[in-house]
């Protein structure tokens, strides 16, 4: 999106959300003031700037490479992520969760370029006609918002936030905050309120997670812990820990619902370079800078979905850590039940994943392809076949044969997983769900799903599901979600407490050609493969 001016398409629509101050569009575009030099985000409480100083940008780096800088009263930077790189699958797109992972820091802009496809300079070209802004400005205003969030919520030292954002230098740090917020990272600091920055012990970061709300916290937690590998991962109703690799080494986090309702990530990491990463496949994981208005909105104007929606509000989608991990884990879960699951990931852990005291008790790493090549068919127990396209599959991901991550493009992932053995329209549809965060995804071949969908009263046959599903794009990924929590086969996942809020709730009958009973609506756990063991056969 180049730089919006007054007789450009969406001027009007924009500037009316910055006279409204609508939070909900916070993170989505900046508006930037010629009168000020200065850029807010939509909901700055400041007096809406006349019409003619007003120039909206898609980016923050757009504004800064403009000649402007971030106001001292809304913190733009601290605003959640724009949805829009999830729900677009363009370069543009793909580049943004990919500067985000920090690939510019560690691989720089050729690294980029060839992991899109394109030459370093028709990459920047097409950067910077869409967001005004290239790679490196947009990789700067990523460390820069990573910096300024480690310094209003820990209380790290100015040199461990330099070199935890991806600063080289300390120079570079200063001079970047400076330029960005118009004033240096000390008098940045000492803007936090008192009890923003909390440091629960030495090594380990404490900061909170901006959220758009509504967020479906107990659905997220209660998947979490419902598919929590044991040894490798923990999960409660208010929290979920795990260990991770990152570029730098392991690292531990766990994201918890603070008593104030927002949520906080704890972590602690081998090297500090990696926070601005796992931050980022964090908010992936928890799907953090979805829209859950817009998508409410969306699916609520369907009857049939609307209680559902009114129900579980800012459903989210889970993603993925680790591209490579959440392919072995689905193809290991199929046409098992996911007690099964977890426990063959578990032994799989046990046996061949690397221990790590990284945290505050050692854990155990999911294995490496490479270790899943080499000694998985001695571990995975099922049929032959297989156990034979897991440990293939593994063998092309540790070789390179076989690349994922969040920066593909969908259709080409989808190819090349469906080109491989053992891999069905259901598994290369739900990786592509999981790890690109892809919004429209339907999986009809999800025995749960279509269960879900009866019980609201809809379609259930695969031709009927699929076509009645095909009025909720762009949002079938998060209609998927509601399929899951209404099907009757996700009910034992429920605590006490859920089921007995769901009781009060119940959906509305409607009439179709079979006699089905009323479904309370309940607000349960979201399934990273199909939730039972006949679910599961899709492939």
């Amino acid at each position: 999106m180049t730089p919006t001016v007054a007789d450009a398409p969406g001027f009007a629509e924009r500037y009316r959300v910055i006279q409204s101050r609508d939070r909900r569009f916070d993170g989505q575009f900046v508006t930037a003031v010629r009168s000020t030099r200065i850029y807010c985000r939509p909901s700055c409480p400041a007096r809406t700037p006349n019409e003619e100083n007003v120039t909206f940008y898609a980016t923050s780096a757009a504004a800064h490479e403009a000649g402007y800088r971030a106001c001292k009263r809304c913190l733009p930077e601290a605003a959640p992520g724009s949805p829009q790189w999830d729900v677009r699958g363009d370069v543009v797109a793909r580049a943004m969760r990919l500067i985000a992972d920090g690939v510019v820091d560690r691989e720089g802009v050729p690294g980029l370029a060839r992991r899109l496809g394109y030459s370093s300079r028709h990459l920047t070209r097409l950067l910077a006609a869409e967001l005004g802004a290239g790679p490196l400005a947009l990789a700067r205003a990523h460390r820069a918002h990573t910096a300024r969030t480690l310094l209003v919520g820990t209380d790290l030292s100015s040199a461990d936030v330099a070199f935890s954002a991806g600063f080289t230098s300390i120079r570079q740090f200063t001079e970047t905050i400076g330029e960005v917020f118009g004033m240096p990272p000390r008098d940045l600091r000492a803007r936090r309120s008192h009890a923003s920055g909390i440091e629960a012990s030495a090594g380990e970061i404490d900061l909170a997670l901006p959220v758009r709300g509504p967020i479906d916290t107990t659905g997220l937690f209660g998947w979490m812990r419902a598919h929590a590998i044991p040894g490798v991962e923990q999960g409660d109703d208010r929290s979920f820990a795990r260990v991770v690799r990152l570029p730098g080494g392991p690292a531990w986090f766990e994201v918890r619902l603070a008593e104030d309702g927002r949520l906080r990530l704890r972590a602690r990491l081998s090297a500090l370079a990696d926070l601005g990463t796992l931050i980022s496949r964090i908010r992936r994981l928890f799907d953090l800078d979805a829209d859950p208005l817009a998508i409410d909105e969306a699916l609520a104007r369907h009857p049939e979905l609307a209680p559902a929606v009114a129900a579980i509000p800012g459903v989210r989608v889970p993603g993925a850590v680790d591209a490579d991990e959440m392919l072995l884990r689905a193809m290991i879960g199929q046409q098992i039940s996911v007690a099964a699951a977890r426990t063959m990931q578990g032994r799989l852990s046990a046996e061949l994943g690397e221990r790590v005291a990284v945290g505050p008790e050692a854990m155990t790493l999911f294995p490496t392809p490479a270790a899943i090549a080499e000694r998985g068919l001695e571990v995975l127990r099922g049929p032959a076949a297989r156990m034979r396209a897991i440990v293939e599959a593994a063998a092309a991901l540790s070789d390179g044969t076989l690349e994922l991550g969040a920066g593909d493009d969908a259709t080409e992932q989808r190819a090349r997983l469906l080109a491989r053995r053992g891999i069905g329209p259901w598994t290369a549809d739900y990786v592509r769900m999981r790890v690109l965060g892809d919004p429209d995804v339907l999986l009809p071949g999800d025995l749960a799903a279509r269960a879900g969908a009866a019980a609201l009263g809809l379609p259930s046959d695969p031709a009927g599901f699929t076509a009645w599903s095909e009025r909720l794009a762009p949002w079938r990924s998060y209609a998927m979600a509601h399929y899951w929590y209404a099907a009757p086969v996700t009910q034992a996942w429920r605590s006490p407490a859920e089921t007995a809020a769901a009781a009060a709730v119940t959906r509305p009958r409607r009439r179709t050609t079979s006699t089905r009973a009323d479904v309370g609506v309940v607000d349960v756990v979201l399934p990273s493969s199909p939730p039972a063991p006949e679910s599961e056969r899709s492939e």
